[in-house]
């Protein structure tokens, strides 16, 4: 190349570089703020459906689950019923105690209602007009872990259940084995006393004169009940011997009192005595003296001829059943 051409591209190179010497670099723009992530609402810790959730299962380790996953509950109820103050007829006619004849020829052993059987029918003769003022009465009869609180305050006798009647010691099961005086003292302890049998009756029929707790016609599946038979037992119901309180809802009566009907029969206040007396009476107490005491209500042993709300049973004081117990009941 000539001398000339070289210098003058050395020259033009020379003037581009004092050129690119006074422009400056574009400045990087300068940092966006980033958008802050989007907060999530905190949710509330969610609550156990039942108190039952929210406990370990026990016997299958850590995180170990009950085999029931759906738990029914069911109310309760109160303690006590007010039954509020009015006239009822208690007792049967002749023609409710010809149909308990009939209920009765109806039992697996219905060979067995012999004369002597049928005429124990008869007790509940006269019908009669009663009028009762206000009472409470317990929704239950009494069970074992209410009974133990009495004996645990010294105030109590411990029914004999060591004595073979270790099956009946279940705290959700009506309390047996206790004598009328057991039955009287624990009712004395809760603040109460045994109900009278105008006031059982009351209860059990209703102000109409139900012949059942539920109602007139005979359910088996409303009461833990027995049979007339030689194997007086009868699980058809649910239930072979005692069944824990209120568990057969449908035998509730309207006033929401259960179980006056089967399960345990029941002590009553009254002495016994095999015939009403005739006439009219307000908040009747029964006989002065006596030898038994009355009992109500049929058992897990009885058919239902007896589990009607008229019928009648008696027995010396001092005895005690593997299916008796008793509720007690309170002035308004």
């Amino acid at each position: 190349m000539r001398p000339a051409a070289l210098f003058v591209l050395a020259t033009l190179a020379s003037i581009f570089a004092v050129s690119m010497v006074g422009v400056a670099a574009p400045a990087p723009a300068p940092p966006q703020p980033q958008p802050a992530p989007p907060t999530r609402a905190r949710r509330a810790p969610r609550l156990p459906a039942s108190p039952e959730a929210a406990l370990p299962a026990s016997g299958g380790g850590q995180g170990a689950r009950s085999p029931a996953s759906v738990v029914a509950l069911r109310a309760p109820g109160p303690p006590a019923v007010l039954v509020r103050a009015g006239s009822f007829t208690m007792g049967s006619s002749e023609v409710e105690i010809a149909h308990a004849v009939t209920l009765c020829k109806l039992e697996p052993g219905g060979d067995l209602c012999v004369d002597e059987t049928e005429a124990s029918f008869a007790n509940e003769l006269v019908p009669h007009e009663v009028y009762l003022s206000d009472f409470w009465i317990d929704r239950t009869e009494v069970t074992v872990a209410s009974y133990r609180r009495c004996v645990s305050a010294g105030l109590c006798t411990e029914p004999p259940y060591a004595s073979g009647g270790q099956r009946f010691d279940r705290p959700e099961v009506p309390v047996v084995l206790v004598s009328w005086s057991d039955a009287q003292r624990y009712c004395a302890w809760a603040g109460g006393r045994l109900p009278t049998e105008a006031e059982w009756e009351r209860a059990a029929r209703g102000a109409a004169g139900r012949r059942y707790p539920w109602g007139h016609v005979y359910n088996p599946f409303h009461a833990n009940h027995g049979r007339l038979s030689f194997d007086e037992l009868d699980d058809g119901d649910g239930f072979l011997e005692l069944a824990p309180v209120g568990s057969l809802v449908a035998g509730r009566t309207p006033d929401g009192i259960d179980d006056l009907a089967g399960n345990v029969e029941e002590w009553v206040a009254d002495y016994y005595h095999p015939e009403y007396p005739s006439g009219s009476a307000k908040d009747p107490r029964g006989p002065d003296m006596g030898e038994e005491r009355v009992l109500r209500g049929g058992s897990y042993i009885l058919g239902r001829p007896w589990l009607r709300g008229a019928a009648r049973g008696h027995d010396l004081p001092t005895s005690r059943r593997a299916w008796r117990g008793f509720r007690c009941a309170r002035d308004a």
